[in-house]
């Protein structure tokens, strides 16, 4: 169990019947208690797992499906039949279960006991078919569930049951996410936007917008001294020259400036209770702000970067999809190793095998992906209404492999596209002072970004180190949305019959609703 997700929990039930008398039930309900101790002290699983008990009627079924949906510590159900139970049992309580459901295909013990095999053994080792008895109901009835299959004291099946506990936690959030959009989309851009009504019914987080009006409160609130105080943290944490403590310099207000818009925005998100948000550099405040004092003089990007390594959801020019997304990334990957940030495909960069996308943005790539220890600098940016100096952490990602993802809102359904990278050494960018990373899309540029663009991804998205295609395959069953991954055994071909496919598929299932 890990401190991020203490304060959720994962049901186990087991199903059986009362054919085989009391002796039976109670063997039950002891190898139960007896694998659920075992699960939660293998210090693999990140969520703690909680025994509910053997389910041996319709009634105790529904009972326990319907606590689960009532308590908010629960983020999913995982069911496993001891025994033979008959699936018409389960009915009522499926139908009601609103929580993530995880099928277990297991056995209590490992290996048959060859000479000492019997009947009563028989009668109450019924895995093998009781949990086919369980699969035909689930299948029957088009319920979402992930299926691991494997014996519950082995590492690897552990491993599959850790991956869709991290998703639970990231779908338990998101159905309280808040996004704040500071600003509206970027002007005309479609990928950006879509439609927030159906995201809220399908993926749970809810988006609102802030005008610049309603910030402007907050930031008036920002005490200097605070600011201050803040600026001094960012001279210990991260690399810079000295002259950026000169407090007579530009480049000292710049840093100062980023400071107070850190400080307002933290103000904004805790008030809201908002869990992510998005800004645009079209809209931030009084356009006088050189004069006035009132306002941001640049898009947040020291703000944006800090924001998103502590967990908040980030999408640049209003990009509401991403930053929710980001937030689960996030919260997926709590106390793994390695990182994630949002990021923007830059430009291309053709070098045979090694054809390579640059990733970054304006300013807001997140630090948890450095590969050393981030650099505060101060440099014009180039874009936007504001020409003007601002503060940035300067650095270059990691080396390794890794998987980014994004969803895409089609009109009719919400796709997730997920393609597995390697990141590579860059070369030095002594004119182009951002955070980035240089990836090939795997399974080479080519396919990659054609398979990307076939499906109609974004030209942003949320990248992992540290979380695989399993975690995604989990999100997107758990959402009930497409999924298309784009991975090492890729061909464009193949790719766009699956596009085909699947277009099929759902305008099939739209005319049948």
């Amino acid at each position: 169990m890990i401190k991020a997700f203490e304060n959720y929990e994962v049901w186990f039930v087991t199903g059986a019947q009362l054919l085989y008398g009391g002796d039976a039930v109670v063997a039950v309900d002891g190898h139960s208690k007896e694998m659920v101790a075992g699960l939660n002290e293998s210090g693999r699983l990140p969520i703690k797992v909680v025994y509910k008990g053997t389910a041996n009627s319709s009634k105790e079924v529904a009972e326990v499906f319907a606590a689960a949906n009532n308590d908010k510590k629960c983020v999913g159900v995982i069911t496993w039949m001891h025994t033979f139970s008959p699936a018409k049992m389960w009915i009522h309580g499926l139908q009601i279960l609103h929580k993530p459901l995880l099928h277990l295909h297991t056995q209590y013990n490992e290996e048959i006991p060859w000479n000492d095999i019997d009947m009563d053994f028989m009668n109450l080792n019924q895995s093998a078919h009781g949990d086919r008895e369980f699969g035909h109901i689930i299948s029957r009835m088009r319920i979402r569930r992930k299926l691991v299959v494997g014996y519950w004291k082995d590492a690897a099946t552990q491993g599959h049951i850790a991956v869709w506990e991290r998703v639970c936690a990231a779908w338990a959030d998101a159905q309280d996410m808040l996004i704040i959009r500071f600003g509206d989309q970027m002007n005309n851009v479609a990928v950006t936007d879509g439609d927030k009504v159906a995201a809220e019914q399908v993926l749970g987080y809810h988006v609102d917008y802030m005008p610049f009006s309603e910030v402007m409160p907050y930031f008036d609130k920002v005490a200097d001294a605070d600011v201050d105080a803040l600026v001094a943290e960012y001279f210990k944490l991260y690399d810079h020259d000295a002259k950026l403590e000169d407090k007579s310099t530009v480049e000292y207000k710049k840093v100062w400036n980023s400071a107070k818009a850190e400080l307002t925005l933290r103000a904004v998100l805790k008030a809201t209770g908002a869990k992510g948000f998005t800004t645009n550099f079209n809209d931030l405040g009084d356009y006088n702000v050189e004069e006035t004092g009132r306002g941001f003089d640049q898009i947040p990007g020291l703000a944006s970067q800090r924001l998103m390594a502590e967990g908040y959801g980030f999408g640049a020019e209003g990009d509401w999809k991403s930053a929710a997304l980001y937030r689960s990334v996030w919260v997926m990957s709590q106390e793994l190793p390695n990182g994630c940030s949002f990021l923007e495909d830059y430009t291309l960069n053709f070098n045979g095998d090694q054809s390579a996308i640059l990733q970054s943005h304006m300013l807001e790539v997140c630090p948890l992906i450095a590969a050393r220890k981030p650099r505060l600098e101060v440099h014009v940016l180039g874009i936007g209404v504001r020409n003007t100096p601002t503060a940035r952490l300067v650095f270059t990602s990691k080396v390794g492999n890794g998987v980014t993802a994004t969803v895409v809102d089609l009109g009719n359904r919400f796709r997730l596209i997920v393609n597995d990278v390697k990141c590579i050494e860059p070369k030095p960018l002594p004119k182009l002072p951002v955070a980035s990373a240089l990836w090939i899309p795997q399974p080479n540029f080519e396919v990659g970004a054609a398979c990307w663009i076939y499906a109609g991804g974004t030209h942003h998205s949320c990248f992992s180190y540290d979380l695989t295609d399993e975690y995604w395959q989990d999100y997107a069953e758990i959402a009930g949305i497409e999924a298309l991954f784009i991975t090492e055994k890729t061909n464009v071909d193949d790719f766009r019959k699956e596009l085909r496919y699947n277009e099929i598929y759902y305008m099939l299932n739209k005319a049948l609703a």
